[in-house]
């Protein structure tokens, strides 16, 4: 037994390793948007098409890749999910030699397909390779936790790459961070290749399945669930969003005068990502003693509040924030405290997506890995409502007032916690 568990210690890395190069990706889009608007000087919505690119490219390939990883296996999808994803970044890196908008945008889209695959693998791998139960969910919320520390450091660093100032960067900027990731996909390439992982033997379908009448969209609260995912991810990718945006506008000089603007910005985003790291690990520890219904519900509800203190609080309230500034290293920064409240929210997003999918799935029985792969459509949502408040922004000019999409979102998800969540279809038989 502890030569298994020796063997297995490689893999293990290498999945921990491949979820935290989801989030530096993943939330590499956020930051580059923002330089792009003023490259390119388009609209905060148009800013925001690398977000909506990366995330839409899970509604296209989040219900084949369940498919493909069935047919191919951990290993072989696991390796083309890093090949796409060094094509994605790629092509991203090339945009800035060639000043295409379009040309990001691509690259965008190529990554979301990358980042999709490697969500269908590392989830069930981790699982696996901990031989389920407590030590495989041990196994899952370590990665989510580097996950989350990778979606902290690529936002401060971006942040510090930028000390011209927003409106006068360029994409060339962050090439650091791009050549970073690329030499990151080669090297787990490489590693993923010389590494055995264990597979699952190949199942027969059973006739029985194929004849069903029912499938995961025969449960009200699978269906409730999934739109729950979908704000879910819209509202997780949407907070820091808006809130970079806000803070450094060069425009609305919301830190006030002699401060780098967008060092503090990207520390102040990032931190919210760092709270989801402790969330996720606080999470962990108790979420084999408190229900999953009970933690949606307070952490719905308290996200609620938060967001809603942080839109109608006055912006002139000034609180200090320990903050990663630049060249001066980590010091206490003076910042609204509508962004404190919005920051705060990342202990309450943290855990919502575990929350979520345990109530979603509940009772589906047969129809788990199913349902699994139209969870992994439904991701798209962190595409999509971002942009939606980006538009907000656009029309009437106050970033904080898009909040109201956010407000929206989390109280359907404070519905389906208290309401949505419940079983009503027990008479499908799942066996």
């Amino acid at each position: 037994m502890e030569q298994k568990k020796q063997n297995f210690l490689l893999p293990i890395i290498v999945m921990i390793f491949l979820f935290g190069m989801i989030s530096f990706v993943t939330n590499l889009a956020s930051p580059m948007g923002d330089i792009l608007k003023y490259q390119f000087q388009v609209p905060n919505w148009m800013g925001t098409l690398g977000v909506f690119a990366n995330f839409i490219a899970y509604a296209i390939m989040g219900y084949p890749s369940g498919n493909m990883l069935q047919k191919l296996g951990y290993k072989k999808t696991a390796l083309i999910a890093v090949a796409v994803g060094f094509i994605g970044v790629g092509i991203q890196t090339l945009s800035g030699s060639v000043e295409s908008f379009g040309v990001y945008l691509l690259g965008a889209f190529i990554a979301g397909f990358s980042m999709c695959l490697l969500n269908t693998v590392v989830n069930p791998m981790l699982n696996k390779l901990g031989g389920g139960g407590n030590k495989g969910n041990q196994l899952i919320q370590t990665g989510g936790a580097f996950n989350s520390l990778c979606g902290t450091s690529v936002i401060i660093l971006t942040g510090l790459l930028i000390p011209q100032g927003i409106r006068n960067a360029q994409i060339s900027n962050v090439f650091p961070l791009m050549f970073a990731a690329l030499a990151i996909f080669a090297f787990a390439f490489v590693v993923i290749l010389m590494t055995k992982i264990p597979e699952n033997e190949p199942q027969s379908v059973r006739k029985e399945e194929g004849a069903s009448k029912y499938s995961p969209l025969s449960f009200r609260h699978f269906v409730l669930g999934t739109v729950a995912i979908f704000v879910y991810v819209g509202i997780e990718v949407g907070i820091p969003n808006l809130l970079q945006k806000w803070l450094q506008n060069p425009d609305l000089n919301v830190l006030g005068a002699g401060v780098n603007a967008e060092a503090i910005a990207g520390s102040v985003a990032a931190t919210y990502w760092l709270l989801m790291l402790f969330g996720r690990l606080a999470g962990g520890m108790l979420g084999s003693k408190v229900s999953a219904k009970s933690m949606l519900t307070v952490v719905s509800g308290a996200g609620l509040l938060l967001t809603l203190a942080a839109m109608f609080l006055p912006s002139a309230t000034m609180v200090s924030m320990p903050v990663f500034n630049g060249a001066e290293g980590v010091s206490m920064v003076s910042v609204p405290v509508n962004a404190v409240m919005l920051v705060l929210t990342g202990l309450c997003t943290s855990i919502m997506w575990g929350g979520i999918f345990n109530l979603a799935v509940e009772g589906l029985g047969k129809y788990t890995e199913k349902a699994s792969g139209i969870f992994m459509v439904m991701v798209c949502g962190g595409g999509i409502l971002p942009l939606i408040q980006n538009g907000v922004v656009d029309v009437t000019g106050n970033y904080l007032l898009s909040y109201w999409v956010v407000v929206i979102a989390l109280v359907y998800l404070l519905y389906y916690a208290l309401v949505g969540s419940k079983n009503v279809n027990t008479e499908i038989p799942v066996e």
